[in-house]
């Protein structure tokens, strides 16, 4: 490789690790740059804190069981819905299209920021308690903490496999294939993909990234 292709190389290479301030604010824009591991010191506890609280409310650990793994499924469903829908839903007016890539835009242009790979608490803490609230709507206390520790506990994998599948040499073949999968969404067609941590949705609503021979 001459001289010539390397500074290319590693022009791109920073391109895609180094993302620009989405805030002209440097104090704003710190809260949209998370080190990966605030991620599991938020919510390890807060999934043990709900999974207390379904507990201390009379429910089995038998029970417990059971809820936690219907609350992981919804969070699957709603990481499939949230990133084909909401992330890569885009406006054709200004402000839509600034918010686009404020949300999700700024990840597919430098998707290898370590940084900007986890979702602000900023953004998860509001968000995941809407659907908190929702379950307690529609569910007994202890059955919407229950659900609500599986449903974190998802949110939690999705968040520590999606910097993982960016940052880490996947040595399994699960870990190779979800990284395969992610790449292709980010490279090669982001409509496909969508499922990041589960991507068994992709297949159920026809969506799975396709191999360029195929």
């Amino acid at each position: 490789m001459n001289d010539g292709d390397g500074s290319t190389y590693a022009s791109r290479t920073e391109e895609l690790r180094a993302s620009p301030p989405i805030f002209a604010s440097p104090w704003m824009d710190r809260f949209t740059r998370v080190p990966p591991m605030v991620v599991p010191a938020l919510f390890v506890p807060i999934i043990i804190g709900f999974a207390v609280l379904a507990l201390n409310d009379g429910m089995s650990t038998a029970h417990l069981a059971g809820w936690v793994l219907v609350g992981y499924l919804v969070w699957t469903l709603a990481e499939y819905w949230l990133h084909r829908i909401v992330f890569h839903f885009e406006p054709d007016n200004r402000l839509g299209a600034r918010l686009h890539w404020m949300i999700h835009g700024v990840h597919h242009d430098h998707p290898n920021d370590p940084l900007r790979l986890v979702m602000p608490p900023s953004a998860s803490i509001p968000l995941g308690s809407v659907f908190v609230l929702a379950f307690n709507l529609v569910l007994p206390f202890a059955s919407a903490c229950a659900l609500s520790a599986g449903f974190f506990a998802g949110y939690l994998a999705y968040d520590m496999i999606h910097y993982a599948v960016h940052h880490r040499a996947p040595k399994g073949p699960v870990g190779r294939k979800l990284r395969e999968l992610h790449m292709r969404h980010h490279f090669q067609d982001e409509t496909t993909a969508f499922g990041i941590s589960a991507p068994w949705w992709d297949v159920v609503f026809r969506t799975s990234a396709r191999s360029r021979r195929g």
